[in-house]
């Protein structure tokens, strides 16, 4: 009887770490998106004039090449670009929407992701 209980317990236990590895490597993922998404918005070299604005598109194109190095799949109409003002006083708001899919041994279930240029909860 009580090898029976060390072998489920070592059993929940097995699955416990699975789901936290794959959450975790999911969240880390995610404030790394959140890091690059706030450096492409912050333009600090358009802002100086060293670099010459992108359109709207090239910013989202750069988003999703960064989510892919982040092993997170986007499209382009998953990801939000908006500017306020033009030329070098601009200000660049980037946002995507993403779900990303945990599949444990039992069942599954999706993390839902916003990250944005936004810096609320700093």
């Amino acid at each position: 009887m009580r090898r029976l209980k060390i072998i489920v317990g070592l059993g929940v236990l097995v699955l416990v770490m699975m789901a936290g590895w794959q959450i975790g490597a999911c969240e880390i993922a995610n404030m790394n998106l959140q890091e690059d998404i706030r450096d492409m918005a912050s333009q600090a070299g358009a802002h100086v004039g060293v670099v010459v604005p992108r359109s709207d598109e090239d910013v989202g194109r750069d988003v999703i090449r960064k989510a892919k190095e982040h092993g997170i799949e986007l499209q382009l109409d998953q990801v939000t670009v908006r500017r306020t003002n033009s030329g070098e006083t601009s200000t660049l708001y980037v946002a995507a929407d993403y779900t990303v899919p945990v599949k444990l041994v039992l069942f599954s279930f999706n993390l839902h992701f916003t990250p944005s240029s936004d810096r609320k909860g700093i």
